[in-house]
């Protein structure tokens, strides 16, 4: 357990062992994610179906591809408390991934420090 701060929480900005991880794709990607996220060792995460929304409005309709100005896109949000070691991993699976589809679509990812947080493991 770790000791508490001056301010009473468990809190500390030194204790970067962890990394949030945010994927989303579409939802056909599903399966792929999870099996990514396993061979990254990434033990516990969640997933969401989302609704994704794009505004072509700016977009003259001859370079639309969807000829409206509005499209929405049912789309999969996962995210994850990763270890630090192993993001670079997940990275480049998805890159892999990625690689290897002939679609337009594709396989996102980001990665967010984590400031602060009331759990000790993180």
């Amino acid at each position: 357990m770790l000791p508490k701060e001056k301010n009473g929480s468990n809190n500390s900005l030194k204790n970067n062992t962890m990394k949030l991880v945010i994927i989303t794709s579409s939802i056909a990607f599903q399966k792929d994610i999870k099996t990514i996220l396993k061979k990254a060792e990434v033990k516990a995460y969640s997933f969401k179906e989302v609704t994704g929304f794009m505004d072509f409005s700016d977009t003259a309709t001859s370079e639309n591809w969807f000829a409206s100005e509005v499209n929405e896109t049912e789309l999969i949000l996962f995210y994850a408390f990763v270890k630090k070691e192993n993001v670079e991993q997940v990275f480049q699976l998805v890159t892999e991934f990625n690689a290897a589809q002939e679609s337009l679509s594709h396989i996102h990812i980001a990665v967010l420090n984590i400031e602060k947080s009331n759990n000790p493991t993180i």
